[in-house]
């Protein structure tokens, strides 16, 4: 087919609330000759876009949010980092991809997924769509997934292991609690009452309702506790961290980042590292169904500003997906 010369996309000038965002016809990427060019059928609004939207950053970090991100706005106005859809074009020396194929693809902070049309390098972070994986659940898998893949990673966390998990039913906490199971650990999960079931049916081990008990003072311990919405923190975690144990500040601010070591006890933070080796595990997961991208919601392409307030509300389950009809 013919590249696109235009597309529809959701742009974002200045920072602020989802009233911010304009639906606008803007020119379609032009591709390199070693890029894949897709035609987005679903994408994400994960609370990483929304912290770029709305210049929403970890205490500490505010400062340092303008210099790398732009000063009055998104440097990149079209967010979204995560898309699946099918291959439109391909340049020149692309060889293991064609037109029609049926691909995810994580654009990380190139972001410009909330668009008709995304291009990525075939090195990128690009790989066949499951079979088995509407466009919308395909569309989940890069965000939550890759970023539990690369912090168990850090963690050392090994089979046999007691794992916590604060926010156990989001995009990152639910891909925690089924990365773990998987590897044979014993996952206690943290959430909210409404959210007990589709914990448990993740594979949690054992289930803390947040709204009627302390992870902290029910007399158990861990040996790795994820944080993934920055509820608590190293120092109050301390007491119920095993020897040896690690705290993951997923969501943590720039206090978590400089936090040093407590004897045997680690603080791990920091942004997660991309792999193509992760989203290629996450892809074999999802085939045999041993991995299932957690859904909050789906939207239309035009109700992009109301798939924005839900993530923005913090209390998404699994990620809020945008689907993209054919034209």
């Amino acid at each position: 087919m013919t590249d696109p010369t235009a597309m529809k996309a959701w742009t974002c000038h200045r920072y602020g609330g989802p009233e911010f965002l304009t639906l606008q016809n803007v020119p379609a990427p032009v591709l390199k000759p070693d890029e894949v060019l897709i035609r987005v059928r679903a994408t994400t609004v994960s609370s990483g876009d929304t912290r770029v939207r709305a210049l929403r950053l970890p205490r500490g970090l505010g400062p340092f949010g303008r210099l790398f991100l732009g000063f009055l706005g998104p440097r990149q106005p079209i967010l979204g980092t995560e898309v699946s859809g099918l291959v439109a074009a391909v340049g020149g020396r692309v060889s293991s991809f064609r037109a029609g194929d049926p691909v995810v693809a994580f654009l990380d902070a190139k972001m410009g997924g909330h668009a008709q049309y995304a291009a990525i390098k075939e090195t990128g972070l690009i790989v066949g769509k499951p079979a088995n994986q509407s466009f919308e659940a395909a569309a989940s898998l890069c965000f939550g997934g890759m970023t539990a893949r690369d912090y168990i990673r850090k963690a050392a966390l090994k089979t046999g292991e007691m794992l916590l998990v604060i926010g156990a039913s989001g995009a990152v906490g639910s891909a925690f609690v089924q990365l773990a199971r998987q590897m044979g650990v014993h996952v206690t999960a943290v959430t909210s009452t409404a959210n007990v079931e589709r914990v448990r049916a993740l594979g949690a081990n054992i289930i803390i309702d947040y709204t009627k008990e302390n992870f902290s003072n029910v007399g158990q311990s861990w040996d790795v506790i994820a944080d993934t919405v920055a509820a608590s923190s190293f120092r109050h975690c301390l007491p119920v961290l095993r020897e040896g144990g690690r705290y993951l500040s997923i969501a943590g601010d720039l206090a978590d980042m400089l936090t040093g070591n407590r004897g045997s006890k680690r603080s791990i933070s920091g942004p997660a590292k991309s792999r193509l080796e992760d989203l290629l595990e996450l892809r074999r997961f999802a085939e045999s169904g041993d991995y299932k991208p957690l859904i909050d919601s789906v939207y239309d392409f035009e109700e992009m500003r109301e798939a924005h307030t839900r993530t923005d509300t913090g209390r998404k389950r699994g990620s809020v997906v945008v689907r993209i009809a054919d034209d």
